[in-house]
């Protein structure tokens, strides 16, 4: 797939999941469950401890998915996920490097803002879409207010977005949504539930 195939198929449902735990066999299970409930997409976060073992694992074992890496903070990490397996890139900042090592391997990179300035900066370095972190700081009728002066960003917030939030979020313009923990956590039952409730919730926003 080229960048802008994968990008539009991370962004279809609205939604993709971020796993964050303890370990790779706890990221894996965590993965598994919301995407056996039907989502096409989950990003695991490189805070977790050998995160691209687990990246590694849910490339063999779900090719049809679109497993991506989080926290990804310089070049050497991007290479890393890539070679591991990860479809695109996600940072908590900005930061050059990581999308053009990105870029150089084909693979979508999404890069953290939080003000117009930097979301035009990262528009300016290349990036794919960008991320509004943390989206708990601000809200979506500031998003609203900046795609009036932006209207061609594509952004996608994340850090405190909620089931109950994220068709606000959709409606404001944005492209999708990142959630963690409030998606991903408590097992694979409660996580399977949240997933059906938010993709019937973003079928009426959209």
């Amino acid at each position: 797939m080229y960048r802008w195939e994968i990008v539009q198929a991370v962004t279809e449902q609205r939604v993709f999941g971020i796993v964050r735990t303890a370990g790779p066999d706890e990221a894996v299970a965590a993965a598994q469950a919301v995407l056996d409930a039907g989502l096409k997409a989950v990003e695991v976060a490189l805070t977790t401890p050998r995160a691209l073992t687990a990246v590694a694992r849910l490339t063999e074992q779900r090719p049809e998915a679109l497993v991506g890496a989080g926290t990804v903070l310089d070049a050497a990490a991007a290479r890393a996920a890539v070679e591991a397996g990860a479809r695109f890139l996600v940072s908590p900042n900005l930061h050059p490097e990581v999308i053009r090592a990105g870029h150089r391997y084909g693979v979508p990179v999404f890069p953290g803002v939080s003000t117009p300035t930097e979301i035009v900066r990262a528009l300016e370095e290349g990036a794919d879409a960008v991320k509004i972190f943390p989206a708990s700081a601000v809200s979506p009728s500031w998003l609203r207010d900046v795609r009036a002066a932006l209207p061609q960003v594509p952004a996608i917030p994340t850090g405190g977005v909620t089931i109950d939030n994220a068709p606000e979020w959709i409606a404001a313009g944005a492209v999708a949504c990142g959630m963690g923990s409030a998606l991903t956590s408590g097992g694979a039952q409660a996580a399977g539930e949240r997933v059906t409730a938010l993709l019937a919730k973003l079928a009426v926003a959209r």
